[in-house]
């Protein structure tokens, strides 16, 4: 059986494999190797897309692809009959959440404000202070999966209160669903956008959520650019009633000249809140698992169906 994986590092940390296994690094989808036949499980460069997403149908004996991604957007509804998608649901969760708990601190705090005035060498004490705090916020997180519950857990000693956002209420779970979003929002201090980009959720965050979110409120945006829509993002941003921290933009990189980046309450970085050093390691664990699972004829973690 043959498996390929991306990064010649990965090989030593998928653990020991059944003997019938053999590895082979393909680092760039862009240049097919001759070998294809016999490949069963593929492993794509991390936050491949469309253009790695075209092999799917050049490996004749593919049976499994394993996204190194939390998100499969890009994947879903591509696959070739009796190919299974996975994706690396567990593996983002640290980051991901790191990033959210950072951004929010870091906007309520001023942090960003403080960076240009360092750069012009100013003490912007009497400028800025006091700012605002976390302890006490109000946390409403749209998204309650297993990321939703990292930042849950890393939020929860700052003394700040959750509301818990699915697809469908899950009301045993205190889990609210997204029909009740308009009556949510408003008693929201900050709002952290977790959901996987489906037809569902794509423009999600639209002029009427962003209308209802309460003035002065955060909006923390670390799923997908196209679950926002970028045209009303900076329009309601624009006014200064509210502020936001973006990982993700619409599309990725914005334009130089969006006026998104010049905004002073907006806070963005360039997609980075998974790629830490820690990755790698967490992500090749997933895939030694599940090449053992797949060899022994076991079922398989995080299988994607209809997008979730």
């Amino acid at each position: 059986m043959k498996v390929w994986i991306p990064h010649e590092t990965g090989q030593p940390l998928l653990g020991e494999l059944p003997p019938a296994v053999t590895v082979e690094v393909v680092e760039d989808p862009d240049k097919l190797p001759s070998g294809a036949t016999g490949v069963r499980f593929w492993v794509p460069p991390f936050l491949a897309g469309s253009d790695a997403a075209r092999l799917l149908h050049e490996l004749p004996d593919l049976e499994v692809v394993q996204l190194l991604s939390a998100g499969a957007d890009a994947w879903v509804g591509r696959m070739p009959e009796g190919v299974t998608l996975c994706d690396a649901r567990g593996v983002h969760d640290p980051s991901t959440a790191e990033w959210v708990v950072a951004a929010i601190l870091a906007q309520l705090r001023a942090f960003p404000v403080f960076a240009r005035a360092q750069a012009r060498r100013e003490w912007a004490y009497e400028a800025v202070a006091p700012t605002d705090e976390l302890t006490g916020k109000r946390v409403l997180i749209v998204g309650a999966g297993s990321i939703g519950s990292a930042v849950r857990d890393r939020l929860a000693p700052f003394d700040v209160t959750f509301t818990l956002v699915a697809r469908t209420a899950r009301p045993e779970q205190g889990v609210h669903g997204v029909a009740e979003l308009p009556r949510l929002l408003p008693e929201a201090d900050v709002v952290v956008v977790l959901v996987p980009l489906t037809d569902q959720t794509r423009g999600l965050v639209d002029a009427t959520f962003l209308a209802a979110m309460r003035d002065g409120a955060l909006l923390v945006n670390a799923a997908r650019g196209p679950v926002a829509r970028t045209e009303a993002l900076a329009a309601e941003l624009g006014t200064g009633r509210i502020s936001a921290a973006l990982d993700v933009t619409d599309p990725e990189p914005l334009p130089a000249d969006h006026p998104l980046w010049s905004m002073p309450n907006v806070l963005l970085t360039p997609h980075v809140a998974g790629s830490v050093r820690g990755l790698l390691p967490r992500a090749y664990r997933l895939v030694g698992d599940q090449v053992r699972r797949f060899a022994a004829g076991e079922p398989l973690l995080n299988e994607v169906v209809d997008g979730y």
